[in-house]
């Protein structure tokens, strides 16, 4: 993947919650799911807006949504298939999995692009 489609990745992931919080599967073969096909965006300003509208609606479907719904089930289909279906908040600890797999790509990303990695959990080594 491409550095730009996965910095893309990671700065709409969170905006995934809304999608499972707010409807009952993600089919990337219906037209409706395009929106959360990734694609690179043209400038940072662009990207960080997107992280911040994503982080932010996903705060409102939290808010918004009860421990019954979210035991309710969600699922994955893709290319005719079913890929996966469980618990909304099954569903939820995977994409916050998922994101920590993607950023951790970026980061080594970076490294090789000779751009310091910034603190995640702590200060990183190009911090010190």
């Amino acid at each position: 993947m491409e550095m730009g489609r996965l910095a893309a990745l990671v700065a709409t992931l969170p905006g995934w919650i809304v999608l499972m919080v707010e409807r009952d599967e993600l089919n990337l073969d219906d037209s409706s799911s395009d929106e959360f096909k990734t694609k690179a965006f043209a400038t940072r300003e662009e990207l960080f807006e997107a992280m911040e509208q994503g982080i932010e609606k996903a705060r409102k479907a939290l808010q918004g949504t009860t421990e019954d719904h979210l035991m309710m089930p969600w699922r994955f289909v893709m290319g005719g298939r079913l890929l996966y279906e469980m618990p909304r908040h099954v569903m939820l600890t995977d994409a916050f999995s998922h994101l920590a797999h993607h950023r951790g790509q970026l980061t080594v990303y970076l490294r090789m692009n000779g751009v310091s990695v910034p603190a995640i959990y702590g200060p990183s080594a190009d911090e010190q």
